[in-house]
């Protein structure tokens, strides 16, 4: 089951996460957490990521935001029933947070919108929360 999904005008965005404890250093409160995310179009429209922008909250409370071009290095083009899959990662300085965001899209036709990211969990599965 995804940690979040969502779909904005026929995009559907599936996230699913994991504790990456090779990466990770909680004696400096360094926890390093990897998450997947798939793009399908499910509409009737070519749609291409353009931007990403991250809203990034830890346990304290402390929020970062992250944005920039594209992800992964690249900028898909997803036409009607295609999919995009990429796994990333985000370091936090809490065992658990939580992260949200936008996709910034633009349509064949030059529409542009924000395909919502629904907020989603990092945990370290031995935190409490």
């Amino acid at each position: 089951m995804p940690a979040s999904e969502t779909v904005t005008r026929g995009l559907r965005i599936s996230v699913e996460t994991t504790y990456d404890p090779t990466r990770s250093s909680p004696q400096q409160s360094q926890w390093f957490f990897l998450y997947t995310i798939r793009i399908t179009n499910e509409g009737p429209v070519t749609a291409q990521l353009i931007s990403r922008h991250w809203i990034i909250t830890d346990a304290t409370g402390h929020v970062e935001e992250a944005k920039g071009p594209g992800v992964v290095g690249e900028q898909p083009s997803l036409a009607q029933g295609q999919s995009f899959e990429y796994t990333s990662g985000c370091p936090l300085a809490t065992p658990f947070g939580s992260m949200r965001g936008t996709y910034q899209m633009t349509t064949a036709d030059g529409q542009q919108f924000d395909a919502e990211i629904a907020e989603f969990i990092l945990r370290e599965p031995h935190a409490m929360h």
